[in-house]
């Protein structure tokens, strides 16, 4: 583990999952992590017990609670140098079965957060002439999914977001970059049938699904170096999807 204190980053979704792997290796690395909750209190006090980050509840879809909880954040912790986006849910169904308010919440969470959470942080990143953001995106956002015309357009829109983002800050020492796991395994993934799991594995050539950890890895590395690399896709799925 670091003994640097490398300041404080904030991580969306932060106390399960991938969200909670990231927590615990930016904790490793140096950081002071604000793992960023929406409705599981148990898994924030988990959470919290196991890692020592501070859990912090809140809507990512409501903008004005997103700047009011950066603004605390900041207060509690100190300035956030970090920030990892990596909110994220389903409501999958075919495009001409989809209900709008379906449409509208994955739109919500895995996108519009984005520029929530970046609009509460990014000017006093800019401010400082330091930051650094990684957006976690997915393969459905580079390939597509049946059944997901919602997630594919959220999480393609996160890479152009991205993109973008990079442009407009990479002179004010702010980088920006996503990365778009493939199948990792999860608790999400192993409520699936084995049978699915099974046929969603024989189209990975790795032979296996990842695991958060790796992801995390992408992660450390990106929020760790320099300004140079910036506007980057960092795609991990075992080589499902070769963009």
């Amino acid at each position: 583990m670091s003994t640097e204190d490398k300041g404080v980053a904030v991580v969306t979704g932060g106390t399960r999952g991938i969200g909670l792997a990231i927590t615990k290796r930016l904790i490793s690395d140096g950081f002071k992590v604000a793992a960023i909750y929406q409705g599981n209190d148990q898994a924030a006090q988990d959470c919290e017990r196991e890692t020592g980050a501070k859990a912090y509840k809140l809507d990512v879809t409501n903008i004005e609670d997103c700047m009011s909880i950066c603004v605390q954040i900041e207060n509690d912790m100190g300035p956030i140098n970090v920030l990892v986006n990596n909110a994220g849910i389903t409501k999958d169904g075919f495009l001409h079965k989809m209900k709008k308010d379906d449409w509208d919440a994955v739109i919500a969470t895995n996108l519009t957060s984005c520029f929530n959470m970046c609009r509460a942080i990014v000017p006093q990143m800019r401010g400082r002439s330091f930051g650094r953001i990684v957006n976690i995106s997915s393969i459905n956002g580079q390939k597509g999914q049946v059944g997901q015309t919602n997630y594919a357009a959220a999480k393609a829109g996160m890479i152009g977001f991205t993109k973008a983002l990079a442009l407009e800050n990479i002179r004010k020492g702010i980088t920006a970059n996503v990365v778009c796991p493939g199948y990792i395994a999860t608790d999400m993934t192993s409520a699936m049938p084995q049978e699915v799991l099974d046929a969603i594995i024989k189209q990975i050539p790795a032979g296996r699904m990842g695991n958060p950890e790796e992801v995390a890895d992408e992660v450390s590395k990106l929020v760790s170096g320099g300004t140079f690399r910036t506007g980057d896709v960092v795609s991990m799925n075992g080589g499902q999807y070769m963009p």
